[in-house]
């Protein structure tokens, strides 16, 4: 009875009343989501012509969907940095607003603090597309501390191992020299050839006859793509369709260059990955696979705090 006697007090339902209208208010009436978007034709004409440059043909209707969401998330991620002010403890952003008060010559006799206050007066780092970079980048790293990704699992490691293994498997590698014959000395080619041959002269040897080679005259464990790099992609067709063998002369065999006479020394057939050998490749794969999944779930429960125009 004690109890009920002091609940039965005016001033304690005015309390308890007070806290349901509060809580009703903000049921029924709840304050306003920040609002983002739309784009406006003159961005999105922006993106049309930044996607042309680089793909030249139109995006199709899914694309243009995925484009547009992009540049919407983009807006929220800076609205809330800006919304957090960190902005104001961003070295990036201070220096740049330096800068563009530099750049437009105000700020006379100013020191750098009244130059960057002046800046943020004049809300300069709300329309600099380098300062909204810059604060994006800052406002996913938050998301990723709040959300990290998790570390991947031996499991997983296996997993990806034997999905890629196709992807993984190890290029073939020759080690090579060469004699080079430049077009002037083609006509030599031949009587060079049976002279190495007669004598069984050594690689080092037959070199005193080559024609100077910038790229030089010994390659070691060399995959088909490096080769390619220093001789031209058909010159490595020529050596593999000649059918080399390690510890044997092959050629000529004809570059974009001119002739070469080739010994191979060493031959490694192409082959299955370790998991070991691509371990680091792979772990660095699934790192980046997590952040961006963990980026994106952040962003996407982002959204639900948000109004999104399109």
């Amino acid at each position: 009875m004690r109890i009920l006697a002091r609940l039965n007090r005016p001033w304690l339902h005015f309390i308890l009343l007070g806290v349901l209208l509060f809580y009703l208010q903000g049921v029924f009436f709840p304050e306003p989501k920040p609002v983002v978007g739309p784009l406006g034709e003159a961005r999105e004409e922006a993106l049309r012509q930044q996607w042309m440059s680089s793909v030249r043909v139109p995006p199709t209707p899914e694309q243009w969907e995925r484009i547009v969401e992009a540049e919407l998330d983009r807006d929220m991620l800076f609205q809330r940095a800006i919304a957090l002010k960190l902005h104001l403890y961003d070295t990036v952003v201070y220096q740049r607003l330096l800068r563009n008060m530099r750049f437009l010559q105000m700020g006379e006799g100013m020191d750098e603090a009244e130059l960057y206050q002046t800046a943020l007066d004049m809300r300069l780092h709300l329309g600099d597309e380098v300062v909204k970079r810059r604060m994006i980048q800052v406002m996913e790293q938050l998301l990723l501390a709040t959300n990290p990704p998790a570390v991947p699992l031996e499991s997983e490691m296996k997993a990806e191992f034997e999905q890629r293994n196709e992807e993984l498997r190890r290029p073939p590698r020759l080690s090579i020299e060469h004699v080079y014959f430049n077009r002037e000395r083609e006509g030599d080619v031949e009587a060079v050839i049976e002279k190495i041959d007669a004598e069984n002269l050594a690689p080092e040897e037959a070199r005193e006859m080559s024609s100077p080679f910038l790229p030089g005259y010994s390659f070691r464990r060399q995959t088909p793509d490096q080769l390619a790099r220093h001789f031209g992609t058909s010159f490595v067709q020529n050596l593999l369709d000649a059918g080399p063998e390690a510890g044997q002369w092959v050629g000529p065999v004809r570059s974009t260059y001119g002739l070469h006479y080739v010994w191979v020394s060493e031959m490694e057939a192409e082959r299955d990955a370790t998991l070991e050998e691509v371990r680091t490749q792979l772990l660095r794969d699934l790192e980046s696979r997590g952040k961006e999944d963990a980026l994106r779930e952040s962003i996407e429960n982002m959204r639900q705090n948000y109004e999104i125009l399109r």
